[in-house]
């Protein structure tokens, strides 16, 4: 036994040498993910297919962009970063934080109002709609209108079209996106603004309009690898997130895709 135990170090160290780097890169425990909440269905079926392909795991985080941004700033141990907005990752680059040659735009979403599936609540989303009125003694589900994307771009919409003051007062903010979808999906707030593929998820609630594209900034999610990452599994993730494979799930789920191969 004290044979074997003197030679076995020797002996790994050996298969070491002579493994392919493929078979290195299958040891590896696979990236970890930081994405915005409403990729979640999207890019949850999006890893499973990378998994069976390559043997490798994605670990994917969800939350709010600002708030992964932020654990990102403070040191979070990370390899992707898939933001719902531009500014965030913009954020990051400014800090040193991202890979700038890795970075792509890969998605685009639009932006909805909602409303329970059994509202009897009809609108049609224009200059000066009527949303206080549609809205009653109840309250706007929305992401945190100062920092979360969805919420910004809810924001922005609702002050384009003049409404803003109407209802800055009657919302019911949430720490994310999928927190203000699940706030409709319960009937516990009349409407709400989410992205399409947030509505598309969730079979209890409706689209009740959508707003014009001209009414917020686009809605673009890019992707990076961050600058820290040591994970061999990182480049290999974004790039079959710009598969056709890729692509079809994300449509499926209700998302633009701005850059597949």
């Amino acid at each position: 036994m004290k044979f074997i135990s003197r030679i076995w170090p020797g002996v790994l160290l050996a298969v070491l040498l002579v493994a392919s780097p493929q078979q290195l890169r299958a040891v590896d425990k696979g990236p970890t993910v930081f994405a915005a909440a409403s990729l979640k269905n999207a890019l949850d079926a999006v890893a499973a297919d990378w998994q069976k392909k390559t043997g490798n795991k994605a670990v994917v985080s969800y939350a709010a962009t600002s708030s992964l941004a932020k654990q990102v700033e403070q040191g979070a141990e990370a390899d992707v970063f898939i933001s719902a907005d531009l500014a965030w990752m913009d954020y990051l680059a400014e800090r040193n934080l991202i890979d700038p040659k890795t970075r792509f735009d890969l998605l685009a979403n639009q932006l909805v109002l909602i409303a329970p599936k059994d509202s009897k609540l009809t609108t049609t989303i224009e200059q000066g709609f009527p949303l206080a009125k549609l809205l009653g003694d109840g309250r706007l589900a929305i992401a945190g209108v100062d920092a979360v994307p969805a919420g910004k771009y809810g924001k922005a919409a609702l002050q384009s079209l003049g409404v803003w003051e109407q209802v800055k007062d009657k919302l019911a903010q949430a720490e994310n996106v999928r927190a203000a979808l699940r706030l409709v999906s319960r009937a516990e707030a009349p409407l709400g603004i989410v992205y399409g593929s947030d509505a598309k998820a969730d079979p209890n609630v409706k689209v009740v309009g959508v707003f014009p594209e001209d009414s917020h900034p686009p809605i673009v999610y890019p992707a990076a690898k961050l600058a820290a990452s040591k994970s061999p599994g990182a480049n290999d993730f974004l790039d079959y997130l710009r598969t056709p494979a890729a692509a079809h799930r994300f449509q499926e789920n209700g998302f633009n895709v701005l850059d597949s191969h």
